[in-house]
């Protein structure tokens, strides 16, 4: 399955910010748009919020601008996107402890 992002890279932390409503999600990561570490730096991102093996998941399309699409093995669209409602629900919810 394929899912769109929204990617900023060169940001001051990597981190998933949300849903546009596009339907994109939106992705910020700290890696510079240099060489594809941005590339690298949101399959990794996006592997440890959905729980899967960075293999299982591949930039297809936008490899060198911000507006990607990245192909998912292993999840239903449903499945992916609820991981990723709840990835951010969680990081939201670690923002309010700390008083964000």
């Amino acid at each position: 399955m394929r899912l769109s992002l929204r990617v900023q890279p060169g940001a001051r932390r990597t981190a998933l910010l949300g849903r546009l409503s596009n339907g994109e999600w939106k992705v910020a990561v700290a890696a510079p748009p240099i060489e594809g570490r941005a590339n690298e730096a949101v399959v990794e991102l996006m592997s440890e919020l959905l729980g899967l093996k960075r293999r299982q998941i591949a930039v297809t399309r936008g490899a060198s601008s911000r507006g990607k699409v990245i192909e998912i093995e292993g999840l239903t669209e449903t499945e992916a996107n609820a991981r990723l409602e709840s990835a951010l629900a969680d990081q939201k919810d670690e923002g309010d402890a700390r008083g964000e």
